[in-house]
C-alpha cells in the first residue's frame, strides 16, 4: 500500500523508544571498561571482555529480523519484540552494578547485549515499515536525534550524581561506586518507559502484500529451514548493500577502539590515576562527560541533518562527517588537557550523528519491504564483525604493539574512520538522490 507521509510528531513517537535503548547503551559504553577494572581486569584483557557486544549482535539481530518479518499479532509486527527486549534489558541493567567479579560482569553483559539487540533491531526496520521512501532519511535522522539525547544524559549521569547531587562513597558490598549503581537503576526505568511510550503511541501498518505475507508464513518452518533462508539471503544481498558494508566495517572498528579504551585512557593518561584511586574515578567520570559531549553534539547536529538531507546526498553527508570524526579522535591523542578533549568530542559527535542515520537511510531504499527486518539484521554483521576483530586483536596489539597505552588504540580508531570516509567513494550503486 501507499504509505502516507507522517508528521514530525508522529515520527518522534515512533522513534522515541530509541531514547531508552540508547540510555542503556550509553551507560554500558561509558562504564563497562571501568567496571571491569574496578573488579580487577587488566587493560590487555578488556577487549576480550567486551566481545559479548558484537557476538550477541551477530547472532540475535538476523534471527530477530527474520522472525519479525514473519510476525503479525494484535500488538503488530515489530512491537512484540520491542516489549520483550525492553523487559529483559531492564532486569539486566538492574543487575549489572551488583556484579562481584569480572566473570559475573561479563556474563551480565552477554544478557544485557542480547536483550538490547532484541529491542533495537526491529526499530531499524520499523522506520522502513512506517515511512514512505521520501521520508526515510528524516526518520533515521530523528532516530539519531533521540539516540544522541539518550546517550548524552546517560553518559554524564555518574558525573552529575557526584558533582551536582553530591553522591559519594563506594557501592554497598561491591567495589563499584554508588554513582554507577544509581545510574544503572535510573537507566533501567528510562529504558522501559521510553519503549512503552512508542508501543502505546504508534500503531503498525499490516503487511503491504497480505497474500505474499501469508505465503511466507506458510512456507516450511524449523530452525534448519530458517538457517538456510538466512544464508541464502546473505548470498543474495544487493550490491549496494555490499558496498555499504565496507564503509561500515572500518567505521565500527574505529568506534569499538574508542568505546573500549577512551575512558581508561582519560583516567590513566590524562588524570594519572590507577583503578581504585580517587584520580581514576575522576578520570572515568570525565570520560563519561566526554562521551556525553559527543552524544550531545550528535543530538544537536541531528537537527541540522534534518535540513541537510533535503539538499545533499546521504553519501556526501556521511563522507564529510566521517572525516570530522577521524580528525577528532586523532586530535584527542595529541591534546593533554581535559577541557581540550571536549572539543575533540564535538567532531566525533558530528560523525556519530551521521553513522546512526545515513547508512540506514541509504540501505532502506535498496531492499524490498518484505525483507526489511531481515536485511537490517544482516547489515548488522558489518557492525559486529569489525568489533569481534577488535575484541580478538586489540588486547594483543595493546600488549605487543601499542605499548600498553590506551591512547594509541584511540589513534588507531581515528585512522580507521579516515579509511571509512575514503570508502564512501566506492558507493556507486547506492541511492544518491535528495529527499
Amino acid at each position: 500500500m501507499e504509505k502516507p507521509r507522517l508528521s514530525i510528531a508522529q515520527i518522534w513517537n515512533m522513534n522515541f523508544g530509541f531514547f531508552g535503548i540508547q540510555f542503556g547503551w550509553g551507560l554500558q559504553m561509558a562504564n563497562m571498561s571501568a567496571i571491569y577494572q574496578y573488579l580487577g581486569a587488566k587493560e590487555e584483557d578488556i577487549a576480550w571482555l567486551w566481545i559479548a557486544a558484537p557476538l550477541t549482535g551477530l547472532l540475535v539481530q538476523p534471527i530477530v529480523g527474520y522472525a519479525s518479518d514473519r510476525t503479525w499479532t494484535r500488538l503488530g509486527r515489530r512491537r512484540p519484540y520491542f516489549l520483550t527486549g525492553a523487559l529483559l534489558s531492564t532486569l539486566a541493567l538492574l543487575a549489572m552494578p551488583n556484579a562481584a567479579a569480572v566473570w559475573m560482569a561479563a556474563g551480565l553483559l552477554w544478557i544485557l547485549d542480547a536483550s538490547i539487540n532484541i529491542t533495537m533491531e526491529p526499530f531499524r526496520a520499523f522506520v522502513g515499515d512506517m515511512l514512505p521512501p521520501a521520508q526515510r532519511k528524516t526518520g533515521f535522522a530523528m532516530q539519531s536525534l533521540l539516540i544522541g539525547l539518550g546517550a548524552v544524559l546517560s553518559s554524564a549521569l555518574p558525573w552529575v550524581l557526584t558533582n551536582v547531587f553530591r553522591v559519594a562513597g563506594a557501592g554497598e558490598g561491591t567495589l563499584i561506586p554508588r554513582t554507577v549503581h544509581m545510574a544503572f537503576t535510573i537507566g533501567s526505568a528510562v529504558f522501559a518507559l521510553a519503549v512503552l511510550y512508542t508501543i502505546l503511541t504508534t500503531r503498525e501498518y499490516p503487511p503491504d502484500d497480505p497474500e505474499k505475507f501469508r505465503a511466507m508464513k506458510a512456507a516450511p518452518g524449523g530452525a534448519v529451514h530458517a538457517l538456510g533462508e538466512i544464508l541464502g539471503g546473505i548470498r543474495a544481498m544487493p550490491r549496494a548493500m555490499r558496498q555499504l558494508a565496507l564503509v561500515q566495517f572500518f567505521t565500527w572498528f574505529a568506534l569499538f577502539c574508542m568505546w573500549i579504551y577512551f575512558v581508561p585512557a582519560v583516567a590513566t593518561r590524562v588524570f594519572g590515576g590507577e583503578p581504585g584511586t580517587a584520580a581514576y574515578q575522576r578520570g572515568t567520570e570525565w570520560g563519561g562527560v566526554c562521551f556525553a559531549v559527543y552524544n550531545g553534539t550528535a543530538f544537536v547536529f541531528s537537527f541540522l541533518l534534518l535540513a541537510l538531507v533535503r539538499k545533499f546526498s546521504a553519501k556526501m553527508i556521511h563522507r564529510v562527517c566521517l572525516i570530522a570524526g577521524g580528525a577528532g579522535l586523532v586530535l584527542a591523542v595529541i591534546v593533554a588537557n581535559p577541557w581540550a578533549l571536549l572539543v575533540c568530542m564535538l567532531l566525533v559527535g558530528i560523525a556519530w550523528a551521521s553513522i546512526l542515520s545515513m547508512p540506514y537511510a541509504m540501505l532502506s531504499n535498496v531492499i524490498a519491504a518484505e525483507q526489511m527486518g531481515f536485511y537490517m539484521g544482516v547489515f548488522n554483521f558489518f557492525i559486529v564483525l569489525p568489533q569481534i576483530l577488535a575484541s580478538a586483536g586489540l588486547g594483543l596489539l595493546m600488549k605487543h604493539a601499542l605499548g600498553g597505552n590506551p591512547m594509541n588504540a584511540v589513534l588507531l580508531g581515528g585512522c580507521s574512520l579516515g579509511v571509512a570516509a575514503w570508502c564512501t567513494f566506492l558507493l556507486r550503486d547506492v541511492d544518491d538522490g535528495r529527499a
